[in-house]
């Protein structure tokens, strides 16, 4: 009996602090249920959002022509990097004077403002004959794009063919608007003379 009175004093000397400890526990279950639920964003995972199949753009210049068209069959895009792929992608460049320019290559990808393509894998691009000027063909394996400016170039071998030439390379400057091309380093060339 005497410790059933020793416990029974203990705990009326703790019976204050009751409500303090009740509203201690209900504030904790209440910043528990505020709290947002633990969530992977999108943003931290690379996962596609969205995927365009036969894809196809064209740009146009100050006067509302054609200017280039890029095209793909097929393209899709990650939110996390703001990065866009291509599969097969396609530049055509028009021009006014002469037959357009044209680059493909098996992947690459645009730059999240749009201003870049990077293509990869068997990339060729074919100058067709205008002006007195034979048509000429370029393969790599890298190119960097910059369809406003008709400017790219590479820092991969390439190979440059013509009518009677044939040029390898390392490193390439390419300004399709003046159709000049910078070969950077290692050039070796063929020529065939014409026979008559």
């Amino acid at each position: 009996m005497m410790f059933a009175n020793r416990f029974f004093e203990k705990a009326r000397a703790w019976l204050p602090l009751l409500p303090l400890l009740l509203l201690l526990a209900a504030t904790w279950w209440l910043n528990q249920q505020v709290q947002p639920l633990p969530q992977i964003q999108s943003q931290q995972r690379h996962d596609v959002d969205y995927v365009v199949d036969n894809f196809s753009a064209v740009t146009l210049n100050l006067q509302g022509q054609p200017r280039y068209t890029l095209a793909a069959e097929k393209l899709w895009h990650y939110p996390d990097d703001d990065s866009t792929h291509l599969q097969m992608p396609y530049i055509t460049s028009l021009y006014a004077d002469r037959p357009p320019t044209l680059t493909s290559a098996q992947t690459g990808m645009i730059s999240s403002k749009g201003d870049d393509v990077y293509l990869y894998d068997d990339v060729n691009v074919s100058r067709p004959a205008s002006n007195n000027i034979a048509e000429q063909r370029f393969s790599t394996g890298y190119l960097h794009v910059i369809p406003d400016r008709d400017w790219a170039e590479t820092d991969q071998s390439v190979l440059m063919t013509s009518q009677h030439d044939i040029i390898r390379a390392v490193g390439m400057e390419l300004d399709n608007r003046a159709r000049t091309a910078k070969l950077l380093s290692r050039v070796r060339a063929t020529h065939e003379p014409v026979r008559k």
